[in-house]
């Protein structure tokens, strides 16, 4: 079983925190690499958005993980990275989080923090580079985004320590992460997320997925993680791609 142990490299700005893990990773670098940044100039998140990063408003994270997991498992680290944030968030900043399919975590419907999941080939074997992005302060929501994203302190009116933020995310993915590489641990992930998750069932939303849109109830997670949609249509869909609204 593997479980990373960490290494942190900080920059004060950079392009994309996943982009510079990916460079180390092909560099050779072992699992745990970590990287932080103050800020970044073309972050990025899931279905190819932009993650909006000013500078010292949130943690904006990679770590470069090397999963003894079967590849078709691998999706799991998804929603066990959320399980982490979400942890992370209740122990420091004592905020309750919601996880929208597969790994956005909401605050009071709004979201508060992304996770992005990008495979690299190197020479030892392909890795995961896990990137993470939280909004911490105020000054992290763009204008035009705050109907829909939120941050810790608009959320708690306190503003929590970035450094402390980091230090129980890195905790609580060493459990989580050590959890799924363990013997059951696919099943106890997909057990914890389904309980943390108002999403995993008896949720109505819509999918929308290039343009494709389905709207239906969600009725639990495949074994990968995949969503399980009764359409209104009468048929049962896996979704394994898409972005999910309630409807």
């Amino acid at each position: 079983m593997s479980q990373f142990q960490v290494k942190i490299l900080r920059y004060a700005t950079l392009p994309s925190t996943n982009s510079e893990a990916a460079s180390l990773a092909l560099a050779g670098a072992a699992e745990g690499q970590c990287v932080v940044a103050d800020e970044q100039t073309a972050g990025r998140g899931r279905l190819l958005r932009q993650w909006i990063s000013p500078k010292d408003a949130g943690l904006y994270f990679s770590v470069l993980l090397r999963p003894s997991l079967p590849p078709e498992r691998w999706p799991l680290i998804s929603l066990m990275a959320a399980l982490a944030v979400q942890s992370a968030l209740a122990n420091v900043a004592h905020l309750e989080t919601d996880i929208k399919w597969p790994n956005d975590l909401l605050a009071n419907g709004k979201k508060i923090s992304g996770i992005l999941v990008e495979s690299v080939e190197t020479k030892s074997g392909r890795a995961i580079v896990l990137g993470i992005g939280i909004n911490l302060r105020s000054a992290a929501l763009a204008p035009e985004l705050i109907d829909i994203a939120t941050s810790v302190e608009s959320v708690t009116g306190r503003r929590v320590d970035r450094e402390v933020v980091l230090i129980a995310l890195l905790d609580a993915l060493k459990t989580y992460y050590s959890k799924l590489q363990a013997i059951g641990g696919e099943e106890v992930v997909i057990k914890d997320w389904s309980a943390r998750s108002s999403y995993a069932a008896g949720k109505r939303i819509r999918v929308s997925n290039g343009d494709e849109v389905i709207e239906g109830v969600t009725q639990g997670l495949e074994p990968d993680g995949a969503l399980r949609l009764k359409a209104d249509d009468g048929q049962m869909r896996i979704i394994r791609a898409g972005d999910v609204w309630c409807s």
